[in-house]
């Protein structure tokens, strides 16, 4: 559900849902500037750091998931690229020195209108720490990979791809959707 917005934040003025000329969807516009707010999905971008035959993870220190293990990744800021948002959140989260390759995954979240973009990286050292939202970090091959505490299906996905794709000597580029989890 996208959030219910009451007033303009252009002019203050008050609101009403309404399809706008020339556009299929309902949104919120303004009735006195004529400001239409778009609600559009958040970008969630990130590094997969290879040391070796190793991958840094991140154990998270804020919610949601917190206490669970991710790659550093985070929402894109304005006015960024989204190579930036990635070195940057990789920085953030684990004070990691990275080089980034190419764009590895690109996961479409629809229900809760996210995509996410996760590139491959090279770990320039072993020079790394927690950031502020991170408790711990450590360097994980494939079979130690603590796969029920991993926080988001999104991060399990890219990772099951990285995995397969250095078995096969072959990493592509992985496009998907994910569907609303299975409720109890």
């Amino acid at each position: 559900m996208d959030p219910v917005i009451n007033y303009c934040s252009h002019c203050g003025a008050g609101v009403s849902l309404q399809v706008p000329p020339g556009d299929s969807l309902a949104r919120h516009v303004c009735a006195r500037c004529g400001t239409i707010h778009y609600q559009n999905p958040k970008l969630v971008v990130g590094s997969l750091p290879v040391w070796q035959d190793k991958i840094l993870l991140c154990r998270r220190a804020i919610e949601p998931r917190h206490g669970k293990w991710t790659l550093p990744a985070g929402f894109m800021e304005n006015h960024e690229t989204l190579p930036q948002a990635a070195l940057r959140e990789t920085i953030e989260e684990a004070c990691a020195q990275v080089e980034l390759g190419e764009m590895y995954t690109l996961i479409s979240v629809p229900h809760i209108s996210q995509v996410h973009v996760i590139y491959r990286a090279r770990l320039l050292d072993l020079d790394f720490a927690p950031g502020i939202e991170t408790l711990e970090l450590g360097l994980f091959a494939e079979d130690e990979i603590p796969w029920p505490e991993i926080a988001f299906r999104t991060i399990a996905l890219t990772l099951r791809h990285f995995f397969a794709d250095r078995r096969a000597g072959n990493f592509g580029f992985h496009t998907g959707e994910l569907p609303p989890p299975d409720l109890p």
